[in-house]
């Protein structure tokens, strides 16, 4: 479900940082100190179906890999999040129980959910 659309948005992105965009529906717009793109339609020209989206959602996990030193030296610390509390790890960092840089996000799958 999700690469077409990525790919999608990340050309959008791409082009605006190029030049000014052609094509009014897919305008980056500026909202809260972001640039976000609206996707009204998925890849097939079909309206997103909520039911399935929140599906596909329950099943997302996210690798999120956290630079840290230790004993003075960088390591990275590979974290396993659950699309339902990545809110709640990231805030863990503003409260300062978990400390570092995020490095990456990373989607994934687990397989043993198929």
């Amino acid at each position: 479900m999700g690469d077409e659309l990525n790919k999608k948005v990340i050309d959008i992105f791409s082009k605006h940082k190029k030049s000014a965009p052609n094509n009014h529906a897919e305008r980056v717009k500026y909202y809260a100190g972001f640039n976000y793109v609206r996707l009204d339609k998925d890849h097939n020209g079909a309206k997103f179906n909520p039911e399935h989206l929140l599906e596909y959602a329950k099943n997302c996990h996210y690798i999120v890999r956290v630079m840290r030193e230790n004993a003075g030296e960088v390591v990275l610390y590979n974290y396993d999040v659950p699309n339902a509390d990545l809110f709640k790890f990231i805030k863990t960092f503003e409260e300062n129980t978990l400390d570092g840089t995020i490095i990456e996000i990373d989607k994934y799958f687990p397989e043993d959910l198929a």
